[in-house]
């Protein structure tokens, strides 16, 4: 896992073997966040990592100069790897919540610049988190949205879709609270 921008750039941190995470891949990563350059002000914006896995996401936007962000995930391997990496890098304003994501976005009720999940790609309610997020109001008025997904899915339909972006095999779809 590699840090692409910001206060920690260039880092690398070494993933342990019993993390079974389908990380995004570097070059999706740096993708997507040279994208995001041209789209928000990385300061000052609460964010949240939704299926964080490696915390890989979450660290990025906080290297960026996010003020908060909250990973969410319910693998205890990986909120280990989570809280060490930010033990290590001494990170201070990232929050680990270790519980299912859809149980978290039933009970939240804060709102956030940016939301990121990473769902894996065969779970059968990665169709329904666009409609959840927006149906639940946790974006700020023009917060971001962006699903990771397989190719065999699309949200061109969906009414705040507002684009996709493909890396090899990593498919981001991006939605505006419009």
């Amino acid at each position: 896992m590699r840090i692409i921008s910001g206060t920690y750039k260039g880092r690398r941190i070494s993933t342990p073997s019993n993390i079974t995470a389908r990380p995004t891949t570097d070059f999706a990563k740096e993708g997507l966040f040279n994208l995001l350059n041209n789209k928000i002000d990385f300061e000052d914006i609460d964010t949240l990592d939704l299926f964080a896995g490696t915390g890989s996401i979450g660290v990025e936007f906080i290297s960026r100069g996010c003020s908060s962000n909250i990973s969410v995930e319910l693998n205890e391997r990986h909120c280990a790897f989570i809280r060490k990496v930010c033990e290590e890098l001494k990170i201070k304003n990232m929050s680990l919540i270790k519980t299912d994501v859809f149980k978290f976005l039933n009970s939240c009720h804060s709102k956030f610049d940016v939301i990121f999940a990473d769902p894996p790609y065969e779970l059968k309610e990665l169709a329904e988190i666009p409609d959840i997020i927006f149906d639940k109001q946790l974006l700020k008025p023009d917060g971001l949205f962006i699903l990771e997904h397989s190719a065999k899915n699309s949200f061109v339909a969906h009414p705040q879709f507002d684009g996709h972006r493909n890396y090899g095999n990593v498919n981001f779809s991006f939605f505006v609270n419009k």
